[in-house]
């Protein structure tokens, strides 16, 4: 018989040779269903695949990965000549020496109701965007920024809402899911290992208390490194209440792990501004707790403490002011007349100003670019507003990178710095249309307004390395005739109406920290330095301070410098009696004056 005969007669030949379920062994791969088809186990889902079914497929049947395998005893011997009808839905035909035609028993197909849903059916132009919203929704609080992996729940109730308590029933705290204090252990304890300083002081200031009586309330960055801090500040007898300086970089395994140890913490990762006043508020107006010590980092909860509850500086010793904004905020009040406590400016110390903003923002700028839109560096043009320290480690890293870095900056020495570093010094008009990224870090107000954002090219990204979300006039984008979307977490398109669009970064916020994470140990040299001026304000006697804005001492910086250099294992140098008295200097230091420019 003919092979044309053959197909003409398809549909006359019966299968009676063909395995059914109650021919299958007991250990078959084959499962019979209530439909009578046969299932294969543990098949790897793939829509369309036809091919897994083929009994010519050698290696596979080997491997026994679910692949169906007719009873020999069964299945007449088929020749070379085999047939796949596509009408079939890919089952395959085979042509036996009798002539006669036997089918391949065929896979029913596990079908995932998720993967139907979201795969096989293509959203309408209308629904488009929603299932995008849905999508990228669901991926802020799993995709990290900042570093917070466990913040993926379906649960939106805020944390105001939610009462909940740690294990030994306290529950003066607000964060968003006690439940991830494990996990938030094991974050603050990897920090541990990277900062020694902490650690360190930990161990030589213990048995002194330095802090003893201190009421601390904080409003910075809640991450692993902040709660080394909080910890130290704690072992050395401090109390702390702490809030989140930023809506986006508190960690939110971090801050349950807090939470779990008995700190009161009042954030999470997307808080509402509305959320943000709210925490700092909780932090401060609490009954039977007075701060007498604030550390702050953007001077938002000095603000608050001034605006609010003036009454209580007549309790508080002083301030710990790490970032430009704050110190700028700080200076302004001196100015004023309207600075009622002692004032330490961390910001301007060496080991913060030298080592935080320039060694931190030259490694994370890179990060935070890259975890969140994958760009390549190389041959890129970028404009970084600014050049001072932030912007210098920023500069340096992009140009490591290949890309072609452009400055803008007002002060005529940072600007000749950037001209000898081998950048080129720009108007921001200058080079806006046809620029890649455009970068701000000055601390200032309206540098990045909407003009230049309509004057930049088609996906252009637009980001902020200042601590505040001023650089950028964010607020002029949000138009009637311009369209937000959001795409991963932390990502926002901003399409204009001729589809021309820019990608802008943490809405305008600090990139760094609420998009990535910042090197450890650089943090570690902050964060010592801060407990050393909360211990100096804490502990100077009375008249020492005035109502100003002091530096930490040149001796403290060194120290801070010498508690990290044996991480290094390096070897300082130390001054003869003859040297020593050349110089003028102390052998054990501090070894610059104070108007050394490092």
């Amino acid at each position: 018989m003919s092979v044309q005969v053959v197909a003409a007669k398809m549909a006359e030949v019966e299968l009676k040779d063909v395995p059914t379920g109650k021919d299958l062994p007991a250990d078959s791969p084959l499962t019979p269903t209530s439909e009578g088809k046969n299932i294969a186990r543990n098949e790897p889902h793939e829509a369309g695949s036809s091919a897994a079914a083929s009994p010519t497929a050698e290696s596979s049947a080997k491997a026994g990965e679910g692949l169906l395998t007719p009873n020999p005893a069964k299945m007449p011997q088929a020749s070379a000549m085999k047939r796949s009808d596509p009408q079939q839905n890919g089952g395959e035909a085979f042509v036996n020496r009798d002539g006669t035609v036997a089918e391949a028993p065929r896979m029913k197909k596990i079908q995932f109701a998720d993967q139907k849903q979201e795969f096989n059916k293509r959203p309408s132009k209308i629904g488009r965007r929603s299932l995008s919203r849905s999508i990228s929704q669901s991926s802020t609080d799993s995709y990290s920024s900042a570093a917070s992996y466990t913040d993926s729940s379906d649960d939106e109730t805020s944390p105001r809402d939610k009462q909940q308590k740690n294990s030994k029933g306290n529950g003066d705290f607000c964060i968003k899911n006690i439940k991830q204090a494990d996990f938030g252990r094991r974050e603050i304890e990897i920090a541990e290992q990277e900062m020694p300083a902490l650690m360190a002081l930990r161990k030589r200031a213990q048995g002194e208390k330095p802090l003893a009586g201190a009421k601390v309330v904080g409003c910075t960055h809640i991450t692993a490194q902040t709660a080394v801090l909080m910890e130290t500040l704690s072992a050395l007898g401090a109390q702390c209440r702490w809030a989140a300086c930023n809506i986006y970089s508190t960690q939110n395994e971090v801050a349950a792990a807090l939470a779990e140890g008995g700190f009161s913490v009042f954030a999470w990762k997307g808080e509402s501004e509305d959320d943000f006043w709210w925490c700092i508020d909780r932090c401060v107006n609490v009954e039977g707790w007075q701060p007498n010590m604030i550390l702050d980092d953007g001077g938002d909860l000095t603000h608050w403490i001034y605006k609010k509850y003036p009454n209580m500086f007549k309790k508080i010793k002083g301030i710990v002011e790490e970032s430009v904004t704050g110190v700028h905020r700080l200076y302004q009040l001196s100015k004023a007349g309207k600075l009622c406590v002692p004032a330490m400016n961390v910001n301007d110390s060496v080991t913060k100003q030298k080592f935080d903003n320039l060694y931190c923002c030259r490694e994370s700028i890179l990060d935070g670019l890259k975890r969140t839109t994958d760009v390549m560096f190389g041959g890129k043009q970028v404009v970084v507003c600014g050049y001072g320290e932030v912007g210098k480690g920023c500069c340096a890293a992009l140009k490591a990178m290949g890309s072609i870095v452009y400055v803008t900056e007002i002060d005529p020495i940072c600007a000749l710095q950037a001209c000898m570093d081998g950048f080129r010094l720009v108007k921001l008009n200058e080079v806006i249309r046809q620029v890649d990224i455009v970068i701000t870090c000055t601390g200032n107000k309206n540098v990045v307004v909407r003009e230049n954002l309509d004057r930049m090219k088609n996906g252009c990204i637009v980001c902020n390395m200042g601590h505040s979300n001023t650089e950028i006039d964010v607020a002029s984008l949000r138009t009637p005739e311009l369209t937000w979307e959001r795409v991963r977490s932390q990502v926002d398109h901003v399409i204009w109406p001729d589809g021309k669009r820019i990608v802008l970064l943490a809405e305008g916020r600090l990139l760094n920290l609420s998009c990535s994470t910042v090197p450890t140990f650089v943090l570690s040299i902050t964060a010592t330095t801060q407990a050393l001026a909360l211990i100096e304000l804490y502990n100077a006697p009375e008249g020492r301070y005035k109502q100003d804005v002091y530096l930490l001492p040149k001796k403290m910086d060194e120290y801070v410098a010498s508690l990290h250099l044996p991480t290094f294992d390096a070897h300082l140098t130390e001054l003869s009696d003859e040297q020593a008295k050349y110089l003028g200097l102390n052998k054990n230091g501090p070894f610059k004056p104070n108007y050394y420019r490092y």
